[in-house]
């Protein structure tokens, strides 16, 4: 049990906002856009919309109400409910499980978060200006072949991530959500103004919102489904984590809803920041995470204006990276915070030691230890892979069939605050729609 009164978030916004920030990441700001405007456009997002409704938000759901009834770390929540409700402890493996995805992933996305503060020190720089498609892929190269220029990004970005996780969850979580999620929409703003004077915004709401039912099949059904369990932060330990700092006031559905709506608008938003500059520049869509760290800053370096908007967008994705990262911190902090003698601030300094360290690892397999290899895959897409295709969705299954199956239903029913038709409907979504729905991209990432 933990050694003090459990914190609680200070308000029903500011834990919208923590939600929606640990929800919104670089996935968002690249992936999500390029998905919709490749797979249909508008039908897409419907496809995306209902998988969320049918798979997202009950996971989510049962997660926040596993942390909120447990009122501890996600272990200990999953151990004590298992116990309530006459099952083994073994379930604890659930909450284990999330937290290690967080404090795997943590470590390599710190990696990233590094590139991103590097970019935005290069864009304030001016070295993308002038540069030709070759110059700046010898930029990006000579990043990743530089591992004293990774690991110093690595650490600057890991030092930010441990000082805002370790003043707690008010000063700390609630402070730095407050200003970098207002400070994140502005930023967009910004670029969809810049975009729509382009003379291409129309080509790009073309590109995303005109639906095209004949490109949807199988494969982009299932895409859209891994998507929206991947990007709520589903089967990391953090919605658990952050649902046990959760007053027993708060409508569980509703709040989802509502995070779910702005992470999915965040995403679209940033498609009509990114596409205009794509289709202005006549750029490669389908150049993966090079869109960002190739294409973009070609633009940027060959445009009037481009040092500001490089910067704006730079400073876009740290931000994005940044309130992931610390809610990827927090789960791992809270264990060792709740297990062991360790005050918040010495939690958060062992958790993001010990994640910093792991990251190192990762870093190398760019350039000293790239011939390094793990089950055919080096560090890095090694802790990527073991992540998103196993941790992640089995976490997630698990978690739902718990709250689905095993825990009291009519209890379940009053804390979500549903009448006869809700309290069906949920258990026919958490029984076998969800789970269903997990498993079926669990086996086609297989």
């Amino acid at each position: 049990m933990s050694k003090l009164s459990h914190a609680q978030w200070s308000s029903r916004l500011t834990f919208i906002l923590a939600a929606t920030g640990s929800a919104v990441g670089l996935g968002n700001i690249w992936k999500f856009p390029y998905m919709v405007g490749d797979s249909g456009g508008a039908a897409f997002v419907l496809i995306y919309l209902l998988c969320i409704a049918l798979v997202g938000l009950p996971i989510l759901v049962a997660e926040w109400l596993i942390g909120r009834r447990g009122q501890n770390n996600p272990a200990n929540a999953m151990a004590d409910l298992a116990k309530s409700a006459g099952q083994p402890r073994i379930w604890m493996i659930v909450g284990i499980s999330g937290i290690l995805g967080a404090f795997l992933i943590l470590s390599f996305y710190s990696v990233i978060g590094g590139w991103s503060l590097y970019y935005t020190l290069s864009s304030v720089t001016g070295a993308f200006s002038g540069q030709d498609a070759d110059g700046i892929g010898e930029l990006f190269n000579g990043m990743l072949g530089n591992p004293g220029l990774l690991l110093l990004g690595h650490s600057v970005f890991m030092l930010l991530v441990i000082g805002i996780v370790a003043r707690g969850v008010t000063k700390g979580l609630e402070g730095a959500v407050r200003t970098l999620m207002p400070a994140l929409g502005v930023l967009l703003l910004v670029l969809v103004g810049y975009g729509m004077t382009t003379g291409h915004f129309g080509e790009a709401l073309g590109f995303m919102f005109n639906p095209d039912f004949g490109a949807l099949n199988g494969g982009v059904v299932l895409a859209a489904m891994g998507q929206a369990f991947f990007t709520l932060s589903l089967g990391m330990g953090i919605m658990m984590a952050y649902g046990s700092y959760l007053g027993k006031e708060v409508n569980l559905i509703k709040t989802a809803r509502t995070v779910i709506i702005l992470d999915t608008v965040v995403a679209l938003v940033a498609g009509l920041a990114i596409f205009p500059i794509v289709f202005a520049n006549g750029l490669d869509l389908d150049s993966g995470p090079g869109l960002i760290f190739v294409t973009l800053p070609l633009a940027f370096g060959n445009m009037g204006g481009g040092v500001i908007l490089g910067l704006l967008f730079f400073l876009l994705l740290t931000f994005a990276a940044l309130t992931s990262a610390i809610s990827l911190l927090e789960p791992v902090v809270e264990f060792v915070e709740e297990r062991t003698p360790l005050s918040r601030i010495g939690s958060t300094l062992v958790a993001g030691a010990a994640t910093w360290a792991l990251g190192i690892a990762a870093l190398l397999a760019f350039n000293v230890w790239s011939d390094v290899l793990i089950l055919g895959f080096n560090v890095f897409d090694f802790l990527d892979t073991l992540t998103s295709k196993y941790l992640l969705p089995l976490t997630g299954l698990f978690a739902i069939i718990f709250v689905g199956w095993l825990l009291d239903r009519e209890g379940v029913r009053q804390e979500l605050q549903l009448g006869d038709t809700g309290a069906k409907i949920w258990t026919l979504v958490s029984r076998f729609i969800a789970p269903l729905g997990v498993i079926a991209v669990f086996v086609s990432s297989l």
